[in-house]
This record gives structure tokens, C-alpha cells and sequence, in this order.
């Protein structure tokens, strides 16, 4: 897949490979098919000259994000003049926890470390704030409603590349379910109740006693949904840009990495975005638009309470519940997203934002060059 969209990226941007200083890819689950540096590896499996350095980087699921800035980074020190950015994550292939990490196998040693897995988070998340299982549901309707009509009206189709297989051809998102109703999603169980039961539960009252208990609110409708899935997006300076002949779309304003409350797992999103707009001296109002990781449905509802993102503004084409989760890839997903939303729109800039585990997250500000 990796292949595919190196010779993609290469045809669109007229790119000679030999140009490219180094290839920076996120990828989670480093194992099996995905060990060995994957970065790397796809860049000498695709073809590339040999001179064409790999990184693979591990920030769990903002991994994508963390590409990307430091990509930047490189260009902006001179370091580089060119750098491919991006993730894969290929979860049919490479389940998530094949890797055997101990910290999510060991429970004694997950304790001191203060892990947990992702959906208990994410219940916990919701108890703490007050997030009901009806929010939950609606949040995870409304992505699958919008990332529907973002497919039907071409909206991903500027960057949609179709991925050939021995199978056929793969041309459109397939986790998005046509068709679901508030109904459907009423009558999915909790997915997450038995790991609260078997000691989880307990574990977070320690650290919160001021809960009575834990809300169970978190589905297979209302998470995210595991898929297969790579993104790249070419960051260069303004020498590439001469070279090639092209305009470029947008610049790295800003970007940040923070940590939060390990027990709560999936906050970490929410405060790299309250951390780069206080370093930026922006309000919300100052960002057009904004992607913000679905990492489970209390999170976005979270997101429009605590930082009052108006939902207009908000995931505006669907987000991972809908359109799938590829960990390493999907915030170089989310950041394509934006650009080519905010391009669409005629508008000037967005934020992208996701969580990882263990309380990580991280996010990016991005501006058009061209505005309007």
C-alpha cells in the first residue's frame, strides 16, 4: 500500500524520489509485517534510491501527527528540503496488542504504570464528565452521517487514493456504515463493562474516589473503528516549491505534544489543543475549522463542552468512528482532511488534534498559504 502511495505522491507533485531527504512515517503496532522499520523498508520495496533515509515513529495513535511536525521541523532547520510525512497501519494484517506489549499484557506492571487499555479510558472519561450514553450514540451517528455525505459529494476525493489489491481495486472508505440508525446504536452492548468488572472498575474508583462507579457507555458503534489504512503528504521549504513548479497549500504554524492523566487515556487530544492555542494566544474563534481525534465518543462530546468547538466546526466530514482508525496513520489522515476541507470552504486555518494512549496527544496548526 505504501508502494502505491509513494508513486502517487511522486506523480502528482512531478517529485523526483532522489529528491526527498528523508521518508518520517507513524506506525503502532511495530511488529511482524510492520517491524523492521517500516518507513524504510516501504521507501526500498517501492523503488526509491537507495540514498532515501526512513524513520519510524511511535506516539501511539497521534503517531501520524508527531510525523508531520517533525518533518517541519527538519525543513525549518535546514536539515532538509524535502521530507515525506505520514503513517500506516495495517490492522488486518497486524492486529493491534500482537506486538505482546508487557504494559497492556501484565496486569500488576500495567498498574504501576498507571495504563490502561482504551475503551476503559474512554468510559472513564465519560463518567468524569457526565457524558451519557445518548450523547455518545449521537456523536457516533452524526460521524457516520456526515462522513456518508462527505463521500457522496466527493469531499475526499482530491486525496483519496485507490489502493490495488490481488482482490480488485479498493477506492472508497469501507468502514462507513450506510444506513445505521439512532436504533441500532441503542441496541449494541456495552463493549467494556466485563474489563470494569474484572478489576478495572475498581482500579479507576481508587484514583477517583469520588465516583460511585464507572459509566459503561462505549460500544462497537461509538468507537472507533479498526481498518487498514496509510496516508503521506510531502513538507517541504520554499526552494522545493520553486523546483517543482507548485504552489504550496498550507504551512506548519505550530505544533505541540503533551502529556495528561494516564487513567483517563484518551484526554490527551484535548489538551494539546488547549496547550497550542494558549501558546499560539488564539481563541477558538481564531481556528476555522477543527479535526479532533473520535477516540471514542466521550471524547468529541468533551470537546464541545470544554472547549466550547461549536459543532459546525467540529469533525465536519465525519471522523475515525465513521471513516476507520489506521493508529499510525490517522493524523496525517485527519491533517489531509482539513486542508482539503479548508480549501473547499475558502477558508484560512484548522487545528488537528489526537490522543494516544497512556494520556499522550498531539496537534498541529496549519494555515493556507493562499488565502482566499
Amino acid at each position: 500500500m505504501l508502494a502505491q502511495l509513494y508513486e502517487a505522491l511522486a506523480t502528482r507533485a512531478q517529485l523526483a524520489p532522489a529528491a526527498v531527504d528523508d521518508v518520517i512515517l507513524g506506525c503502532v503496532t511495530q511488529y511482524g509485517e510492520q517491524a523492521g522499520n517500516i518507513a524504510r523498508a516501504s521507501v526500498l520495496y517501492a523503488g526509491w534510491p537507495d540514498r532515501v533515509p526512513g524513520l519510524t515513529v511511535n506516539r501511539y495513535c497521534s503517531s501520524g501527527i508527531d510525523a508531520i511536525a517533525l518533518a517541519g521541523l527538519k525543513v525549518r532547520s535546514g536539515e532538509a528540503n524535502a521530507v515525506v510525512a505520514g503513517g500506516v497501519e495495517m490492522m488486518s494484517r497486524v492486529p493491534m496488542l500482537a506486538d505482546q506489549a508487557r504494559v497492556f499484557t501484565d496486569p500488576p506492571f500495567a498498574a504501576a504504570c498507571r495504563m490502561l487499555m482504551m475503551g476503559s479510558g474512554a468510559d472513564l472519561i465519560a463518567t468524569l464528565n457526565g457524558v451519557s450514553r445518548e450523547a455518545a450514540d449521537a456523536v457516533a451517528l452524526e460521524s457516520q452521517t456526515r462522513a456518508a455525505h462527505a463521500r457522496d459529494a466527493g469531499h475526499f476525493d482530491r486525496s483519496l487514493v485507490p489502493v490495488r489489491t490481488p482482490a480488485g481495486t479498493v477506492g472508497v472508505d469501507e468502514c462507513i456504515r450506510d444506513g445505521l440508525s439512532a436504533e441500532d446504536l441503542a441496541a449494541l452492548p456495552p463493549a467494556f463493562a466485563e474489563a470494569g468488572a474484572a478489576g478495572v472498575d475498581a482500579f479507576q474508583r481508587s484514583a477517583n474516589p469520588s465516583l460511585e462507579g464507572i459509566e459503561h457507555i462505549h460500544t462497537a458503534g461509538n468507537s472507533p473503528a479498526m481498518a487498514d489504512g496509510a496516508a503521506l503528504l510531502l513538507v517541504g521549504n520554499e526552494a522545493l516549491a520553486d523546483t517543482l513548479g507548485l504552489a504550496p497549500r498550507a504551512r506548519i504554524r505550530a505544533a505541540c505534544t503533551v502529556a495528561a492523566d494516564p487513567l483517563q487515556v484518551l484526554t490527551g487530544c484535548l489538551a494539546a489543543t488547549e496547550a497550542l492555542l494558549e501558546r499560539e494566544g488564539l481563541t477558538r474563534d481564531a481556528i476555522d475549522l477543527f479535526e479532533i481525534h473520535e477516540a471514542f465518543a466521550a471524547v468529541p462530546v468533551v470537546a464541545r463542552e470544554r472547549l466550547g468547538i461549536p459543532a459546525a466546526r467540529l469533525n465536519v466530514n465525519g471522523g475515525v468512528i465513521a471513516l476507520g482508525h489506521p493508529m499510525g496513520a490517522t493524523g496525517a489522515v485527519m491533517a489531509i482532511t482539513l486542508l482539503d476541507e479548508l480549501e473547499r470552504r475558502g477558508l484560512e486555518r484548522g487545528l488537528v488534534a489526537a490522543a494516544g494512549a497512556a494520556g499522550s496527544g498531539s496537534a498541529l496548526i496549519i494555515e493556507r498559504v493562499h488565502y482566499p
